[in-house]
């Protein structure tokens, strides 16, 4: 059975989305991460025939919307991130899922895709089976999605760098090297800056993630 990983940061004002500041304030920008990750992690719940496993950084209880996200992980397996920077806590991340779960694969994702499906996951857990890797790349360059038949391979990332416009490709060239093959995964886009966040929750119009959206966009009239 595939280890779905969600890799996710507690929604805290002031450490998550600060990209979106402004318009949105701090504890808005918050709120919205937190909507984000609660769309995420009913996919993954939802995701049939899948292990779900969160890798937090900081604490969900000092997080927005605190109580409705831990019960949302409630009986997961939740992992502490460590590491000096976010290559090196992804790679972490796996080899501390390795270790729980021997000889599972793992579909690793983040938070910042919150029109993610059931459906889309359930695919790509397929895909995961015929390669030794999938790939999810971003709009903005980076990826959205880390498939490894042998998740201890995710050493690869160490030598990507992490958050550039070639993230993406950086990384399909770094599995390469390792020999691994790789199969690629639908493009989405992301939720890094303002404009994402509105083309995200009009793709997405009924989840969490769009509420809080538009509930930036009234405060913005009423500030006016």
């Amino acid at each position: 059975m595939t280890v779905l990983l969600v890799v996710a940061k507690a929604p805290v004002p002031g450490a998550v989305k600060t990209r979106l500041c402004p318009p949105a304030t701090g504890v808005q920008a918050a709120r919205v991460a937190a909507a984000a990750l609660r769309d995420t992690l009913d996919a993954v719940r939802a995701t049939p025939g899948v292990t779900p496993v969160l890798a937090l950084a900081g604490r969900l209880a000092d997080a927005e919307d605190a109580a409705e996200l831990a019960a949302a992980v409630a009986g997961w397996p939740v992992l502490p991130q460590r590491g000096a920077d976010f290559a090196a806590r992804l790679v972490h991340a796996h080899a501390d899922v390795a270790d729980a779960f021997p000889g599972r694969p793992v579909l690793q994702i983040g938070m910042d895709t919150p029109q993610l499906t059931p459906a889309r996951l359930a695919a790509a857990v397929r895909r995961l089976r015929t390669a030794d890797a999938v790939l999810g790349r971003a709009a903005d360059g980076g990826w959205w999605a880390l498939g490894l038949r042998d998740p201890r391979q995710a050493v690869a990332l160490r030598a990507v760098p992490m958050s550039t416009p070639d993230t993406g490709r950086s990384t399909w060239s770094a599995l390469a090297e390792r020999g691994l093959r790789t199969v690629p995964l639908p493009v989405l886009r992301d939720v890094d800056d303002w404009s994402d966040a509105l083309a995200v929750a009009a793709a997405v119009p009924g989840g969490r993630f769009a509420r809080e959206v538009a509930a930036v966009r009234r405060a913005m009239v009423v500030r006016a």
